[in-house]
């Protein structure tokens, strides 16, 4: 038992979990080296929501530019 490989997964408190790893894993049971962990295969709360596409990106930079230039126009007529 003292010899067998360790997890080696960061727990919560940044410490490295000393428990055994799984047979022919690199991670314990409690770290998803055990049968059937992980999320589901096809799970649709894992798509993604776009706000880091490009599209996403370039829309909120244009918002933000005409901000801008809404915030200078309204110091100039101050």
């Amino acid at each position: 038992m003292q010899s067998s490989p360790r997890c080696g997964a960061r727990t919560r408190g940044g410490a490295i979990c000393r428990a055994p790893a799984m047979h022919g894993k690199a991670r314990c049971r409690m770290h998803g080296g055990a049968r059937r962990s992980g999320a589901p295969r096809g799970n649709q709360n894992a798509r993604t929501h776009g706000m880091f596409a490009s599209d996403g990106i370039a829309e909120r930079r244009q918002v933000r530019d005409l901000l801008d230039d809404a915030w200078k126009l309204l110091g100039e007529l101050k």
